[in-house]
């Protein structure tokens, strides 16, 4: 339906691109603009109105920034219908672009496949002892800002990120609001907005898009079963000149790759090299051990490690830490306080608490227990299929069937009621890569029935193919 409506471009304040945005909003909101109807085709708007082309182009744009029209390439702009859809059906694209292919607010009832959380092993009565005696031995420092870090929170960090023969330094530990803060508190400590960094083309896209929203650039490095390929990681560091390169050198999420003991040096020589900074995210890492040493230990001077207890304690518990190199904890620990508005003393002590009481770790073992089984699980259900998993991860890599494509076999299995993640969650930037794959993470469900009836799911709907599906492509 083509619409004859013409703005008063008289009313409103600022430019007149602006008024006339705020016209057309205005004329949605009142109904004069009903769902579906078609603005006027750019050129007779600014004819009638007598405005340049490019003022109705720019207001054209900031609506369609505001959420409220689409463009169809060939047919025209049109009034989007709102009203009925979901919050995220209502994300203008500019939001819509941070938030990557998860739904906002999860639809209930769904058996949830999308998450990594620690499962529940009944860690909450670990967490009620020690926060009561938290209240109870510090009620000054709970009511007010943290003043000070004890020495306990740095030795904590320090036993937390240690792996087989290697232990980062007290003095070198920053205290995060978890992992993804503690990634972009470096980022903005070592980096300027309008620098480069480098993601593999699969990861966990959430530190790109973070990246993104504060100024700095994204490149991508090529990978293969065994991580980043360190002469493509040579040749954007030639030609690109970043600054800092995010990579998980065991675990990868969402491909489980982990980097040989070769491979490794390499690309810490690399680093070198071009005087480039590497976070090492060690989340799922931690969760795998392996006798191999970490990036941190091969490249001291310019490795950030970072950890958590999200994954393998508890995610209601969003504490983690940095281990920098010499000299730069102060640096970052600022910058942590600057992105984050500073670390709270309740969950600081807690985190403290949970490590050093051995809490943590006896936890992460009954996770680990955990994981495996519903590991087992997915190998019972999915035998017939191609897919990489780790009995200590809480996910697994799928390689989709002919004729699957990710997106919709994720659409189909959210009809059939499990969230699952297509490989478009896990781009870190505009890749041509299509691999046919999905991530389906298993540790959040309640109960191993919940996993048994998602598995049982998913192998149907590989089973039976995508011809009944393919209204939601």
């Amino acid at each position: 339906m083509m619409t004859n409506w013409l703005p008063d471009l008289q009313q409103g304040k600022g430019p007149i691109y602006v008024r006339l945005a705020d016209q057309i909003e205005t004329a949605i909101a009142g109904g004069t603009l009903p769902a579906g109807a078609k603005l006027p085709p750019q050129r007779n708007l600014a004819y009638d109105l007598g405005i340049t082309i490019g003022t109705v182009s720019r207001a054209y744009a900031l609506v369609h920034e505001r959420g409220l029209v689409s463009g169809e390439v060939g047919r025209g702009t049109f009034v989007r219908d709102t009203h009925d859809a979901p919050p995220e059906a209502n994300l203008d694209p500019v939001t819509a672009s941070l938030v990557g292919t998860r739904a906002i607010t999860p639809p209930p009832g769904k058996i949830r496949f999308d998450s990594t959380a620690a499962p529940d092993v009944g860690q909450g009565s670990y967490l009620q002892s020690h926060i009561a005696a938290i209240l109870k031995d510090h009620p000054a420092d709970i009511a007010s800002y943290t003043r000070s870090f004890p020495d306990h929170w740095f030795a904590a960090g320090s036993r937390w990120l240690s792996k087989g023969d290697w232990a980062p330094a007290p003095r070198d530990i920053v205290p995060t609001l978890g992992a993804h803060a503690g990634i972009m508190a470096v980022i903005t400590a070592v980096t300027s907005p309008g620098d480069k960094v480098v993601f593999e083309h699969l990861t966990y896209s959430q530190v790109s898009r973070a990246a993104g929203l504060a100024g700095r650039r994204t490149i991508l490095v090529e990978s293969d079963a065994g991580g980043v390929l360190p002469e493509d990681f040579e040749r954007v560091c030639a030609q690109q000149h970043p600054k800092v390169a995010f990579l998980m050198s065991s675990a990868q999420n969402p491909t489980l790759a982990s980097m040989s003991l070769e491979r490794r040096q390499a690309i810490v020589d690399v680093a070198r090299r071009y005087s480039v900074w590497l976070i090492e995210d060690d989340l799922y890492g931690a969760m795998s051990p392996e006798p191999l040493p970490p990036l941190a230990q091969l490249g001291p001077e310019r490795t950030f490690m970072v950890g958590g207890l999200s994954k393998s304690v508890a995610a209601g518990v969003r504490g983690g830490w940095v281990a920098c190199p010499p000299h730069f904890a102060q640096r970052v620990r600022i910058a942590h306080k600057m992105m984050t508005g500073g670390m709270p003393f309740l969950l600081a002590e807690l985190c403290a608490r949970l490590v050093l009481s051995g809490d943590a770790t006896r936890i992460r073992a009954a996770c680990a227990e955990e994981i495996a089984a519903r590991e087992a699980l997915a190998r019972e259900y999915l035998s017939d299929f191609d897919f990489v998993s780790h009995a200590a991860v809480p996910f697994l890599w799928l390689a989709l069937p002919d004729p699957w494509l990710s997106g919709t076999f994720k659409h189909a299995a959210l009809t059939e009621g499990v969230l699952i993640d297509d490989e478009d969650e896990f781009k870190a930037g505009r890749s041509e890569k299509v691999l046919h794959r999905a991530r389906l993470s298993f540790s959040s469900p309640q109960h191993r029935d919940e996993v048994r009836a998602g598995f049982a799911i998913v192998r149907r709907l590989l089973e039976n193919g995508s011809a009944g599906y393919d209204s939601v492509a």
